[in-house]
C-alpha cells in the first residue's frame, strides 16, 4: 500500500515529553514530505498552541492541514484558511458550566488567544503551559463566556473524570461528543465532531481515499482517526484498549515511536521500489 497522508495526534505521540520534536521523527517527517505524503497534525489543541510545530514541520510550504480543537477546526496551512468550524453555544457552554459543578470538578474555554476559567487550577495550568495560552481566571464563567468557544474541558483528577465521562456520555448523547484526551482532561465538542470525521472530511477535499491514510495517536479522543484510517496506529505508551482498537502499536512517544511509522509503512516501501 502507497500511503498519501500520515495523521498524528501531538502531546504523548508526535512530542517528546518535554514538547519537543525528537530528530529522527523530525528527519522521517520531513522526508515523507519531500516524497509527497501529507503530515497533518491533528489534536485536541487550540490552532494557537500547534502552529510553532506546523511551522517546525514547514506544513505551509507543503500544503498540508491542522485538524484543531479535536477537529472541530480544520486549517490550510498554506492558505491560513479556515477550511471549516464548529461551536458550541453559549447556552451549551453555560450548561456544561452547571454540570461541572454539580459534579464537583473544573472547567475551562477558551475566547481568542485566552483560556477562560472560573477557578484556576493545577490542570488549567498544565494546558496553558502546553498551548502557550494564557490562563485568565474570571469571576462569573457564565456571565464572561458569553459568545460561542469551539470546545469546552472538563478537568480533575482522572479517576473522578473516568465516572464523570460515562455518565456525560450518556446524558449528553445526541447533543455534544464527549471524550477524554489525557487522563486528567474531559472534551466536548459539538455532537459528531471528532477527529475521525473532520479527517473524513478533509480527505474527501483532497481526494485521498481512507485505505491511503495513516493515523497514530495515543489516546481516547484519537479513537475515531485511528479507527477510521487505512492504517490506525496506536503508541507504545497509549492505554491496552486503545492498542487494543489500533491495526499496529508503535514505540513510545520518548523512543521514536512516529520515526519507526514513518521508516517501516512510507519511507521502506518507496525504497524497495528503487
Amino acid at each position: 500500500m502507497t500511503y498519501k497522508m500520515i495523521v498524528l495526534d501531538l502531546d504523548d505521540t508526535l512530542l517528546q515529553d518535554d514538547h519537543t520534536i525528537s530528530e529522527r521523527t523530525k528527519n522521517a517527517l520531513m522526508q515523507a514530505q519531500e516524497n509527497g505524503v501529507k503530515v497533518v497534525l491533528a489534536s485536541g489543541r487550540p490552532t494557537y498552541g500547534m502552529l510553532e510545530i506546523a511551522r517546525e514541520l514547514k506544513l505551509a510550504a507543503y500544503g498540508s492541514f491542522i485538524l484543531a480543537f479535536n477537529g472541530a477546526k480544520i486549517i490550510n496551512c498554506k492558505t491560513d484558511e479556515e477550511m471549516y468550524s464548529s461551536t458550541l453555544s453559549t447556552s451549551q457552554l453555560h450548561e456544561l458550566y452547571h454540570l461541572s459543578k454539580r459534579e464537583d470538578v473544573g472547567i475551562h474555554t477558551y475566547m481568542g488567544q485566552e483560556i477562560i476559567t472560573e477557578a484556576n487550577n493545577q490542570y488549567t495550568e498544565i494546558e496553558g503551559e502546553i498551548t502557550g495560552m494564557p490562563v485568565i481566571e474570571v469571576a462569573r464563567f457564565v456571565e464572561s463566556v458569553n459568545q460561542p468557544c469551539v470546545k469546552a474541558l472538563m478537568v480533575g483528577n482522572s479517576d473522578r473524570l473516568i465516572e464523570v465521562e460515562k455518565k456525560l456520555q450518556q446524558e449528553l448523547k445526541g447533543q455534544l461528543s464527549v471524550m477524554r484526551s489525557k487522563p486528567y482532561f474531559l472534551e466536548f465538542t459539538e455532537d459528531g465532531v471528532t477527529k475521525g470525521t473532520s479527517l473524513n472530511s478533509l480527505i474527501k477535499t483532497l481526494g485521498i481515499e481512507r485505505e491511503e491514510v495513516i493515523a497514530v495517536g495515543d489516546s481516547y479522543n484519537d479513537q475515531s482517526m485511528l479507527e477510521f484510517a487505512g492504517l490506525g496506529v496506536a503508541m507504545g505508551n497509549a492505554p491496552d484498549d486503545i492498542k487494543a482498537i489500533a491495526n499496529h502499536v508503535t514505540d513510545t512517544n520518548m523512543n521514536d515511536g512516529v520515526a519507526k511509522v514513518v521508516e517501516e509503512f512510507i519511507l521502506q516501501p518507496t525504497v524497495s521500489l528503487t
